[in-house]
């Protein structure tokens, strides 16, 4: 067994059953009716979204399955429906790997899905949706911009887009602001049948995920096979300790069935 599948076995042992500590004033429950398309220049044609251009092949299967598992452990007992994506370092594939899982969830018909790029110092889910980076998060944090006005459909299921907003020159202290998770805490708690899957920056180079992880549900974390070590995967489930870890997605996985890289999960590790 490798030292990175030992950190897999790790991770899924080290999932916590309590729920987050965070609690939050609850309100009325609606049903998501997802916003006008605000953007219709967005398009869903780069290759590399195979759950929606690609939905037969291996790497769709395994967004899939993730989708699955991830579903399963967030509906035993209460719905714990607001979890991050992250990752170690950069370049593992984490936003990627935030968009296709949004759009598999987004295509059942029991829920709704809301995916937030906060990865507000390198935002990149617009780029794949074909968009520019318009009024997003920081633009409801900073400026009273009201979010129904800054979701973007993207018409794929029921999955709806706030994109990072505009760029700020102290991203630690907005993550680290009041105000920051009182906006989460209200989105999470505005709709019943909406998962919210937020795109986080990188654990290791930067401050602002780990306070981001207080906040939500649940983290799943991504891991590039050939480029993150089982030194950076301990000292991040170190930072993000007190939030259950779902698990991991090991990413760009090779196997011995295959002669090619692809998009991996291992399936009861996230």
């Amino acid at each position: 067994m490798s030292r990175i599948e030992e950190a897999l076995e790790k991770a899924a042992k080290l999932r916590v059953e309590s729920t987050s500590e965070v609690s939050a004033k609850k309100t009325d429950l609606k049903i998501h009716v997802p916003p006008p398309l605000t953007s219709p220049g967005i398009t869903m044609t780069n290759r590399l979204l195979v759950t929606v251009n690609d939905p037969n092949t291996q790497a769709a299967e395994e967004y899939r399955k993730l989708k699955s598992v991830i579903v399963k452990m967030t509906k035993e007992g209460s719905f714990l429906n607001m979890l991050m994506v992250t990752s170690s370092i950069g370049g593992e594939g984490k936003s990627l790997t935030s968009l296709n899982l949004a759009l598999s969830m987004a295509q059942e018909f029991d829920h709704t899905v809301l995916l937030v790029d906060a990865d507000i110092r390198k935002p990149t889910i617009h780029s794949y949706l074909g968009i520019k980076n318009s009024a997003g998060l920081t633009d409801c944090l900073l400026d009273d911009v009201d979010v129904k006005d800054a979701l973007i459909r993207t018409g794929i299921g029921k999955l709806s887009f706030l994109p990072a907003g505009r760029s700020v020159p102290n991203p630690a202290e907005v993550f680290t602001s009041q105000r920051m998770r009182d906006f989460f805490l209200e989105i999470k708690n505005r709709y019943h049948d909406r998962y919210i899957i937020i795109d986080t920056p990188p654990v290791l180079p930067f401050a602002e995920t780990r306070s981001l992880s207080t906040i939500v549900d649940s983290i799943v974390l991504v891991a590039k096979e050939g480029l993150v070590t089982l030194h950076n995967i301990e000292e991040t489930m170190e930072y993000i300790k007190g939030t259950p870890l779902l698990g991991i997605v090991y990413n760009e996985a090779t196997t011995e069935f295959r002669h090619e890289h692809y998009h991996y999960c291992r399936e009861g590790s996230a």
